[in-house]
């Protein structure tokens, strides 16, 4: 199977200046194309009509947090599929494996060194496609 194109990421992250790092690191550095939404309900509402190939997810935020977002995109038919990596400071073993026994594909450390996050980023689309 050839591994499909990754080229429109949402980032859903309420931190403006986490926005602002991660929008340079992913579109100057990466070449992606990048929405992104500061809350889950903003997420819910982009999501369909941007048509993301990957979804990075803030864990912790006020309102709808990382988890009940990702429940949230999993409803929605058009998103259901998509791989989400959440982003997060919390990263026990145990706190990464209740990510991804909710459906992440993966957790990315924050914080996170920005010329690296997009080559982090495809190494774990691979790994979704392998």
């Amino acid at each position: 199977m050839e591994l499909p194109t990754l080229n429109r990421i949402l980032f859903v992250e309420d931190d403006p200046d986490i926005q602002s790092i991660a929008r340079i690191a992913l579109v100057a550095v990466g070449k992606f194309t990048v929405e992104i939404c500061s809350s889950g309900t903003a997420a819910l509402e982009t999501a369909p009509e941007f048509a993301p190939d990957l979804i990075l997810l803030d864990v912790m935020m006020p309102g709808m947090d990382g988890p009940s977002t990702l429940k949230a995109l999993r409803q929605l038919p058009e998103i259901g599929n998509i791989p989400i990596i959440f982003m997060t400071a919390k990263i026990q073993t145990h706190e990464v494996a209740f990510y991804k026994a909710l459906g992440a594909l993966d957790v990315i450390a924050k914080p996170f060194d920005p010329m690296t996050l997009p080559v982090t980023i495809r190494g774990m689309w691979q790994q979704f496609y392998a």
